[in-house]
């Protein structure tokens, strides 16, 4: 099965120049995608909104706020982003050098979110993971997808292309739009997590398909439980460290006053991520036990293939040391100038061959 990006392209990211090139300075400013929210209603941003506009906006009253989508974030943009909001200088190096494991920081008034989602690729039967660097603070919120893919395997043309109002629309659809940037957060945590379940779905499928492969004596179904397993392990870190992140909000519910809402917004998010973990779990300890009993089974057939081959080194054996014998060339042998040895030794051979097959076959050896 080929590979679309290997797997250390999928798990460490695309690792970004400090120092922007020519082109990313060309397109340094352009922020994307922007949505202003006012009073709960969205609409599009002005042609050439820049992350200092958005940040102005959100400003102004508390009732606005502005969304940001970077399909596919270049270093300039990320730098011109950093410098509008005054990010913290290792904040801005997180941003740059992609590949980070799930996270949950804060600097000042800056909610700094690294999460993963997880795609399912039927052709290859591969999960690709995609990581998603969220920045929220008063009035505005962030989401840069360092990968240049959506939470459902939609490339970057797509996201910044015609896909762009279904992708913002999602992130700014529901009822808790008027808790502020927050609730985008949240909403984008909801979505990976429910995006986790068709991935399980899929591999659930995988696995069926492995059972049936491990009992019709397939050889290569072996390498098929490895590169599955693997799969499995990488979403189960992914879930992992997600959890911690979900803690991590639910930790600073108190000490940054959020809102009641919210707060029981992020136990269903949590509810479903104790499922996925679960179910990702029992997932791989299922696949340890097929790989245990694929080994089993190969070692029956093999045990199977040494009683044959045992079997026809012994009926061989016979014939091998009458001819040995005989082939010797001594003087003074019996039957040496028998007119009737020649058969007689043949008749032996066949005679002992004859005998131990049938051992053998009784024995279920042969």
């Amino acid at each position: 099965m080929s590979r679309v990006r290997d797997r250390a392209s999928r798990l460490a990211g695309r690792r970004r120049s400090a120092v922007p090139t020519t082109a990313d300075a060309a397109h340094g400013s352009d922020v994307g995608l922007t949505r202003f929210v006012k009073e709960g209603r969205s609409t599009p941003a002005p042609r050439g909104t820049s992350p200092a506009d958005a940040r102005e906006y959100g400003a102004a009253a508390p009732e606005q706020m502005a969304l940001l989508l970077y399909p596919d974030p270049s270093a300039a943009a990320i730098r011109d982003l950093a410098e509008a909001w005054d990010l913290h200088p290792i904040l801005v190096e997180d941003l740059l050098h992609a590949g980070q494991r799930p996270k949950l920081e804060r600097y000042g008034d800056v909610l700094f979110l690294v999460v993963r989602s997880a795609h399912y690729d039927d052709e290859r039967e591969e999960v690709d993971l995609a990581e998603f660097h969220v920045l929220v603070r008063p009035g505005a919120a962030a989401v840069l997808c360092q990968d240049g893919v959506w939470i459902d395997g939609t490339t970057a043309d797509a996201v910044a292309g015609s896909d762009a109002g279904r992708i913002l629309d999602s992130l700014l659809d529901g009822d808790l739009l008027h808790l502020g940037p927050e609730a985008i957060a949240y909403r984008l945590l909801d979505a990976i997590v429910d995006g986790y379940a068709p991935v399980l779905h899929e591999v659930g499928i995988d696995k069926e398909q492995i059972e049936r492969q491990v009992f019709s004596g397939d050889a290569a179904v072996a390498e098929r439980i490895y590169r599955l397993t693997q799969e499995v392990i990488d979403v189960q870190h992914a879930t992992s460290w997600l959890v911690e992140v979900l803690d991590g909000l639910r930790g600073g519910f108190r000490k940054h006053d959020v809102a009641e809402e919210l707060q029981t917004y992020l136990q269903d998010v949590e509810d479903h991520l104790d499922r996925i973990g679960a179910q990702t779990a029992e997932y791989r300890e299922a696949l340890t036990q097929i790989l245990s009993v694929n080994s089993t089974l190969v070692a029956e057939r093999q045990n199977e293939d040494m009683k044959k081959i045992s079997g026809w080194a012994a009926i061989l054996f016979a014939p091998t040391l009458v001819a040995a014998i005989y082939g010797m060339n001594f003087q003074h042998m019996p039957e040496l100038h028998w007119s009737f040895g020649y058969p007689l030794a043949l008749g032996v051979m066949v005679g002992f061959s004859v005998v131990l097959y049938r051992v053998f076959k009784a024995k279920r050896w042969m």
